[in-house]
Order: structure tokens, then sequence, then C-alpha cells
């Protein structure tokens, strides 16, 4: 004949009850009728083949029987909150929420986090791309990890790499030296649009936000038409873009800062991943993307 098995919400009433010395205290603390925790201690005594309790003038008593079952009890719903709870944090540790660039996001990211899949398969990493002027002020609450882009010299975190902002635009787009430019660019809080509008402003070059998107691919895709030119940065040139110099009629850009924030009190598998990309974004550009 098998052993019965010790049902976790029976030791729980199990418990209630014998704190309380009482089915109602018992039931107040469970959130439960007085009727339902007698049932379950009924069915645990069942289980057991034995009184566990013993009325009372000023309630109930355990028994000698519920006076030993209680030293397993309060132990065995030890054991199993510290095996849900360590299950749980686990779970919570093997999850790593980065926060990157939209063009990092697509063209430098994804081979790295493939590289890093291979040696550690069980860590899960969300991403969230775009601007991340605001990004390393929620680390911690919406991030482990960003990759955040600076002007050159400034900016707190690691320095990855440096980037050089450049105009680009269709092969054969026409800059006509007195024409109005249209250009395609990112929403307010965005480096590039802000260094795009003060180098044309400087010059005097006159030139209207021809279209406005969160997203590299749909710039991308307007500037690829030779509907407008954009900027971008020079390792993440798209292949069906040409850059633009001084040449061109159009005025330098500044340089900007790749930089790594991680959050305090990493988890080991943030710290694992923080290290490949620091690693893999410290290399060459050429290397990344092969």
């Amino acid at each position: 004949m098998s052993a019965p098995v010790l049902d976790p919400d029976l030791l729980k009433a199990f418990v209630a009850v014998a704190e309380h010395r009482s089915f109602t205290g018992a039931a107040a603390t469970l959130n439960r009728t007085q009727s339902a925790v007698s049932v379950q201690i009924r069915r645990l005594e069942e289980r057991l083949g034995t009184k566990l309790f013993q009325r009372t003038r000023a309630g109930v008593a355990l028994t000698a029987a519920g006076d030993e079952l209680l030293v397993y009890a309060r132990r065995l719903l030890d054991l199993n909150a510290e095996a849900v709870d360590a299950l749980s944090t686990r779970k919570r540790e093997l999850v790593v929420r980065l926060g990157v660039m939209d063009d990092y996001g697509t063209i430098v990211i994804p081979p790295l986090l493939a590289r890093f899949a291979e040696s550690h398969p069980d860590i899960r990493v969300e991403i969230e791309t775009g601007l991340t002027a605001t990004m390393p002020a929620r680390l911690g609450e919406a991030y482990d990890l960003v990759i955040a882009m600076h002007p050159e010299g400034r900016g707190d975190g690691e320095l990855l790499r440096r980037e050089q902002a450049v105009w680009a635009a269709a092969g054969s787009y026409p800059l006509g030296a007195h024409d109005t430019l249209p250009v395609a660019l990112y929403p307010p809080g965005c480096l590039f649009r802000q260094w795009a509008a003060e180098a044309l402003d400087a010059v005097g070059r006159p030139w209207r936000l021809a279209f406005v998107s969160r997203t590299l691919a749909a710039v991308e895709a307007i500037a690829a038409e030779g509907l407008a030119v954009t900027v971008v940065k020079s390792g993440t040139l798209p292949p069906r873009l040409r850059a633009l110099t001084e040449r061109d009629g159009l005025p330098p850009l500044p340089g900007a800062d790749i930089r790594l924030h991680r959050a305090r009190n990493l988890s080991r598998p943030a710290a694992l991943l923080a290290d490949h990309l620091q690693l893999g974004i410290s290399e060459p550009a050429s290397h990344i993307l092969t």
C-alpha cells in the first residue's frame, strides 16, 4: 500500500488552524469559509488515519499526532516555497533585457546574439530598438543593458566604438546646389536629426523635412527611392545608399560614441551578455558583419 500524499493546500489549512487554535481564525487567514477549512482538515486526517485536533473550551488543540505533524508540515511548506522561489528567480535571471539603436539592433547585434546563443542557449535576450537618448535612465527598471549613441567624447558607460555620422542617398540622387534639400530623418530626440538641422542651417543650405520615421528600414527605403537624403552611421551604411561628402555640397557632420550602459547588480546572464557585446562591437565592423 502506497503512503498517503500530503497535499500542500491541506497542510496550509492544518498549520493555520494550529497557529490560530481556531477554525474561524484559520478561515479568515486563508480567505476561505470555516466549513471549507473543516473539510480540508477532515480530508487530511482521513489520509493520515489519525485525529489531529481535539475540541477544548478555548477552541481547538493539537493532539499528540497533530503536534508531531506540525513540525513536518512547516518544513514541507517552507521547502515548497523555497523551491518555487528558486526556480522563479532562476527564470527571471535567465532573461536579459537589451535596449539598442535601430540600426545596431538590425545589423550589428543579431550575428553577435547568434554566437552568444550557441554557448548560452538557456539565456533569453529581449531586445527593444529605438531612440536611446532616454534608455540609460531606465536601466534596472526596463533594461539590464543599453547600447546608446552619444556625442563624441561625451556620455557615461563603456566606449565600444567611434562612429562617423554621414549623409546618405540613392546612388543616382541628383544634388542641386540651390535646391531645397528633402531630408528623411528620425523623430525629435535623435542626435542625427539635431546634427543634420544644425549643419544645414550653419551653411545656409535650404532644406525641408520630407519624411520622419522611427525605423531605419523606412528611412532607408525613402532615401533608396531617391526621395530624400538621410543621415546614417558610416559603420552601418545601408548597401542601397552611398555616402555623400562635402564634394556633394553637404556640410560635415559630427562623430559619435557608441557606449554600453550596464544596470547595477547585474545578473550573471546579463553580465555574460554585456562582456560578449563589449568584445564583439569593439572589434572591426567588417568582422562583426561577416
